[in-house]
């Protein structure tokens, strides 16, 4: 029987897609009932479409003035990782990720540990977008505390994420098509300026200036501009409850970020060539950089527009999926007795995985309470990026083992090639990490290794269901 909320003329599910998990040993518990179109707006709204509005100081600064430059290497160096999540989600079209893909494509111990750093990512995502959201609206709205807000933006998601997800499409829907029109504003703004004259510098000089420009200053750029590239990959998370063929999935992933990559390049080409304080954000940066850019293309009114439109995708819509993601991930882990057995627990009316997505929101709310007095955003940031980078590197190997060595594939391009050149972007970008972010990473890592040997000791050693029909 078709979901509820589904148009009587949706198409049917496809057979590899409704006996995906089947095969490989698991039941189908989680609704099948998200189209490409959903998928793709997911992973959009997860990269947050203004995302380079709140970061636009720091990468301007780190790029010497060339922001667009550092989101093109940014989106080429992702694509790569995009293009193994591709190959992956289509040999296991299962919910996990890199936990998933690691474990099955090399061995369960191994995608153990890819899923204990990458939860390192997903636990902390949602309480560093509910920090910043809730910090930028109390500034504008100071009668309300930064932990009112948080209590608020984590409520409203929970809620949103406990009756489905269908009801999470559809308010990514809402959101999208929301930034998408503050940003075109903010676009038809800024380029009526620079038709008047207001632009400074040259033309091109947001993707090259040789006056500034290095190898060392643009790379250390696209570290940071990475960030916003992160959240493509959570549509993996979302393989159980695609009604589509498991090769849209892929195909959903690299075309949101290439559609991310495109609205980022835009976005800050126009942003950069009307920065007033050009010299003083070359040695500064600035939190607000994007906003002064705003009010001196269009006004006080643009610059609030686009403030409150960035908390608000921040808080409310990014933390929306992430919260979603990072359930299921949770729920992948528990449903292979990795984490305790209660986060594998799916509401038997709204098919999501309930208690996977409380202890999500508790876990946002206690960090987000901690840190809310305290200057702990950068460090999150950090944080995030490295566990991100660290288990994408095993996504790469899985490629290689699993298509490579295993299946003896001669399709060097998309198996060998391309998933090596990702991983040494993604070491590049691990090994200039910022040391205390290096350092917290490796004790989060350290620890998982420990609980993989306690598991071991006691006869638990990770396992997964075989797989009973092996299908490209």
């Amino acid at each position: 029987m078709s979901s509820p909320s589904a148009a009587p003329s949706s198409p049917a599910p496809s057979r590899s897609a409704a006996n995906g998990v089947e095969r490989f040993g698991y039941q189908q518990q989680l609704q099948r009932s998200l189209s490409f179109t959903d998928l793709l707006i997911y992973g959009l709204i997860f990269m947050v479409p203004i995302a380079p509005f709140g970061i636009f100081g720091g990468v301007f600064q780190a790029s010497g003035g060339m922001v667009a430059l550092a989101y093109v290497i940014g989106m080429v160096a992702m694509a790569f990782t995009a293009l193994s999540y591709a190959q992956m989600s289509k040999a296991f079209p299962m919910a996990g990720s890199v936990y998933t893909y690691a474990g099955r494509g090399i061995a369960a111990p191994v995608g153990f540990l890819a899923g204990w750093v990458i939860l390192l990512d997903y636990i902390l995502v949602p309480t560093l977008l509910y920090l910043v959201a809730s910090a930028a609206m109390a500034s504008f709205v100071p009668v309300i505390p930064v932990w009112a807000w948080l209590i608020l933006f984590i409520v409203l998601n929970t809620a949103v994420n406990y009756f489905g997800i269908q009801m999470t499409a559809r308010m990514n829907k809402i959101m999208l098509v929301a930034e998408l029109i503050v940003l075109a504003i903010f676009l038809v703004v800024g380029v009526v300026a620079l038709a008047q004259g207001r632009g400074h510098g040259d033309a091109f000089s947001p993707i090259f200036d040789s006056s500034t420009f290095s190898g060392p200053l643009v790379f250390g750029a696209v570290s940071v501009a990475v960030l916003s590239f992160l959240g493509f990959d959570g549509i993996s998370m979302l393989a159980e409850e695609s009604r589509e063929d498991a090769r849209k999935l892929g195909r959903a992933m690299v075309g949101a970020l290439m559609l991310a990559g495109l609205l980022f390049i835009t976005q800050t080409w126009v942003a950069a060539l009307l920065t007033p304080n050009r010299a003083e954000l070359l040695t500064k940066g600035g939190d607000n950089a994007f906003y002064d850019v705003a009010e001196y293309a269009g006004g006080h009114w643009l610059s609030v527009l686009t403030a409150v439109a960035t908390a608000v995708a921040w808080g409310f819509a990014n933390s929306l999926v992430a919260q979603a993601a990072t359930s299921r991930l949770l729920f992948a882990m528990a449903r292979d007795r990795l984490l305790p057995r209660f986060l594998g627990k799916i509401h038997p009316r709204h098919k999501v995985p309930v208690n996977a997505t409380f202890l999500t929101a508790a876990v946002s709310l206690v960090l987000g309470l901690i840190l809310a007095n305290d200057d702990g955003i950068q460090q999150l940031s950090s944080l995030i990026n490295f566990g991100a980078m660290t288990a994408f590197l095993a996504l790469h190997v899985s490629v290689v083992v699993h298509y490579v060595v295993r299946r003896r594939s001669r399709d060097w391009w998309r198996h060998l090639i391309a998933p090596a050149i990702g991983f040494l972007i993604l070491l590049y970008v691990v090994v200039n990490a910022k040391v205390a972010a290096q350092a917290v990473g490796l004790i989060w890592l350290a620890l998982g290794v420990l609980i993989l040997i306690t598991f071991i000791l006691i006869g638990r050693r990770p396992t997964l269901p075989d797989e009973t029909e092996v299908s490209e």
